[in-house]
C-alpha cells in the first residue's frame, strides 16, 4: 500500500502529498457548493467510518456525485466518472477474475486493442495497477470512480452471466407461457426452427424481466458485434442486457413467431400480437418487426391492464382539475379533447373518463387504432385502413348505431375532425385526444383542419393538456438548493431560497434518480367568454392570456407544485413542461 493511502485520515488518498493542493473541503466551500458546518460534521464522520472525505460529504448528502466529481477530477488530472448500467462491456468485465476485482475494487469497464480501461477507487495506487496489467497483459487506463458505485456494479456484473445461456440457466420455463388460444404455436417447432431451447428461455426472460419491472416497451435491435435490448421504463429508455450478436436472427424469429408473422419475410415491417401469461396474469404484447441496415429490430409493447389504474380520482390530479374533469363529462352532448405527446397519458385519461361515464343505460361506442385494452359495457372499434375502415368512415357508420358517447382514439384528419365536430352539436358526447402542447393550441389546431370556428365555439365543452412527470425514488432522494439562475430560468415565483430534493441514483431506478410517474394537468373549460373568442377567430396568445387573467394552472405551474410537494424535482419538471 502506499504512503499516501495509509494517511487517508489526513487527506484523501488519490490526493499526491508532493503536490500539496488544497484541501477538497476548502475547495467546496470555496464553490458555496457546502458549508464550513456541513465539512466539520463530514470530518468527524470520516474519522468513525474510516473513508474518504468526498464518500462521506455524498452519505450526508449535502453534495452530489455530479457535483463532486469535476473537483476530483482536476485535483487528480484523471477522468473520474459517474458508473452506470450502459457505460461498460459486459463482455470485458470478466477480464479481472472476481476475488482481484473485489479486493481492490476495480472494475474493468470497456477494451480498446491493447488497453483496458479501468474504474478504480484509488486510481493513484501503483502497485494495484501493477497487478492489473499482470493479470491481465494488457495496459491498463485507471480512471476513478467512487467506491460504492465500483462494489454495487461488481455484484451485479459476477452474479449475472451476459451470455444467453446462463443469463436463462436458473429460469423456470414456464415462468413465461404462452396462451395458444391466440398464436397456436407448435413449441417444438419452435425449438428446430431456433436450434434448442436457450433462446426460448432468453425470450421468455425478457419478457418475464420487463413486466415485473414495470416496462411499457421492450427493445430488441442489432449493432455490429452485439445486440442490445432495452427497456422503457417511466418513458426512458434503458439498456439491461447485450446477447451476442450471431443469436439475434433467432430471437426474432422466436418473437415473430409468437406475433403469429411471416419469418422468411424480413424486408418489410410487420405487426403481431400475442397474449402471454405471467405470474399468473394475462399480459397483452403488440409486436413490431422494422428493417434496419444491421438486421431486423423488434418493439414489444407490453399492456399489462392489471398495472394500470382507470380511475380518474387515482390519477393524481388536484382536486380543482377533477372537479371541472367531471363537470365535462357531465355535459349531455359537446366535445372533450385530451392533448399531449406521444407517451403522455392520454388513453389512461381517456379510458378512466369512459369507466366514469359508462352505464347500461348508455351506448358507448370507440373508434381506436389499435384497441389497446378491452373495456366491459363499451363497444370499441378496430380501425383497419386495409379494408378502408378509417376513423371518419367508422364515425359515420357509429352514428347510426344510436350511441351516446363516443371515444375517439386521435384526431389525425380534417374529415374525421369535422365529423367529430358534428357529432358534437347533434347530441353526442365525443372524447377525443389531439397531439399539441398546451389546451388552447388544441382550438386553433382544429381550425387549422378546417372546422368552422362558430361551430368548434359551440361544441366544444373543454380541453386537457397533460404530461408524464418521474417521481423521485424513494432509495436514493436527498434534498439539495437549486441555483437561482435556474429557478428564473424555470420561472418559478416562490421562496428562491428554499430547498428542494431530487434523486442520486441507485440500482431501484436504473441511477436515473427516479421511479414511477405521476400527471401533471392544465385544463380549459369552455364559457361564454371563451366562447366568443373562439368564434371570433382569436390567436392562441389571446386565449392564453385570458387562461392566465382566469388563474388557470398552467403545466408548468403544476408541475412545480409537485416539486414544492417534494413528489417530483425541478429537472424533471423542466424536462416536461418548460415550453419556452
Amino acid at each position: 500500500m502506499s504512503t499516501v493511502a495509509q494517511t487517508r485520515t489526513v487527506a484523501p488518498r488519490w490526493v499526491p502529498t508532493a503536490a500539496k493542493p488544497v484541501p477538497l473541503g476548502e475547495r467546496l466551500i470555496r464553490s458555496n457548493l457546502i458549508s464550513a458546518d456541513e465539512l466539520q460534521s463530514a470530518l468527524q464522520l470520516q474519522v468513525e467510518k474510516g473513508q474518504r472525505i468526498g464518500e462521506t460529504l455524498i452519505e450526508l448528502g449535502v453534495i452530489s456525485e455530479e457535483q463532486l466529481l469535476p473537483f476530483i477530477e482536476e485535483q487528480l488530472g484523471m477522468p473520474a466518472v459517474r458508473l452506470r448500467d450502459g457505460m461498460l462491456d459486459p463482455a470485458v468485465v470478466r477480464t479481472i477474475p472476481q476475488p482481484v476485482a473485489t479486493r481492490i475494487e476495480a472494475l474493468a469497464m470497456f477494451r480498446v486493442r491493447d488497453t483496458l480501461t479501468v474504474a478504480l477507487s484509488d486510481p493513484q495506487n501503483l502497485s494495484w495497477i501493477d497487478e492489473l496489467e499482470r493479470i491481465t497483459r494488457l495496459r491498463v487506463r485507471p480512471v476513478f470512480a467512487f467506491a460504492a458505485s465500483i462494489r454495487r456494479i461488481l455484484e451485479r456484473c459476477y452474479k449475472e452471466d451476459f451470455q444467453v445461456d446462463s443469463v436463462t440457466a436458473d429460469l423456470d420455463e414456464a415462468a413465461v407461457e404462452l396462451q395458444a388460444d391466440l398464436t397456436d404455436v407448435d413449441l417444438s417447432a419452435i425449438e428446430q426452427m431456433v436450434d434448442g431451447s436457450p433462446v426460448i428461455n432468453l425470450v421468455n426472460y425478457l419478457i418475464l424481466q420487463a413486466i415485473r419491472k414495470g416496462a411499457s416497451d421492450i427493445h430488441v435491435e442489432p449493432a455490429r458485434s452485439y445486440s442490445v435490448v432495452r427497456y422503457r421504463i417511466d418513458g426512458q429508455l434503458v439498456e439491461v442486457l447485450r446477447p451476442r450478436r450471431e443469436i439475434h436472427p433467432a430471437v426474432i424469429s422466436r418473437v415473430k413467431v409468437m406475433g403469429k408473422m411471416d419469418i422468411a419475410e424480413q424486408r418489410v415491417p410487420q405487426d403481431g400480437r400475442c397474449q402471454v401469461l405471467v405470474d399468473g396474469k394475462q399480459v397483452d404484447l403488440r409486436i413490431s418487426t422494422l428493417p434496419t441496415v444491421l438486421g431486423e429490430k423488434i418493439v414489444m409493447r407490453v399492456l399489462d391492464k392489471q398495472r394500470l389504474t382507470f380511475d380518474l380520482e387515482k390519477l393524481g390530479m388536484a382536486a380543482d382539475t377533477l372537479q371541472d374533469i367531471k363537470q365535462m363529462l357531465a355535459r349531455p352532448y359537446g366535445l372533450m379533447l385530451v392533448t399531449g405527446p406521444t407517451g403522455s397519458g392520454k388513453t389512461t385519461t381517456l379510458y378512466s373518463a369512459l369507466e366514469l361515464v359508462k352505464s347500461v343505460h348508455r351506448n358507448v361506442v370507440t373508434v381506436e387504432d389499435p384497441v389497446e385494452y378491452q373495456i366491459e359495457l363499451v363497444n370499441q372499434v378496430q380501425v383497419d385502413s386495409a379494408r378502408t375502415l378509417t376513423f371518419a368512415n367508422s364515425l359515420r357508420s357509429i352514428l347510426r348505431q344510436d350511441p351516446d358517447v363516443i371515444m375517439i382514439g386521435e384526431i389525425r384528419d380534417s374529415e374525421t375532425a369535422q365529423v367529430a365536430v358534428q357529432a358534437a352539436l347533434t347530441g353526442h358526447l365525443v372524447l377525443s385526444t389531439l397531439h399539441t402542447n398546451d389546451s388552447v393550441s388544441a382550438v386553433t389546431r382544429l381550425v387549422d383542419m378546417g372546422v368552422e370556428p362558430f361551430k368548434l365555439a359551440a361544441a366544444v365543452v373543454g380541453v386537457i393538456a397533460q404530461r408524464l412527470v418521474r417521481t423521485i425514488c424513494q432509495s436514493c432522494e436527498t434534498s439539495y438548493y437549486p441555483k437561482r439562475e435556474f429557478l428564473e430560468a424555470i420561472h418559478y415565483q416562490g421562496d428562491m431560497r428554499r430547498s428542494f430534493r431530487r434523486g442520486e441514483g441507485c440500482r431501484d431506478c436504473f441511477d436515473t434518480g427516479c421511479k414511477g410517474r405521476v400527471g401533471i394537468y392544465e385544463v380549459l373549460t369552455a364559457n361564454n367568454e371563451i366562447r366568443r373568442f373562439i368564434a371570433d377567430g382569436a390567436p392562441v396568445d389571446m386565449l392564453r392570456q385570458w387562461m392566465r387573467e382566469q388563474g388557470a394552472r398552467t403545466l408548468l405551474e403544476a408541475g412545480l407544485q409537485l416539486a414544492e410537494q417534494e413528489i417530483t424535482s425541478l429537472e424533471e419538471v423542466a424536462r416536461v413542461a418548460l415550453f419556452e
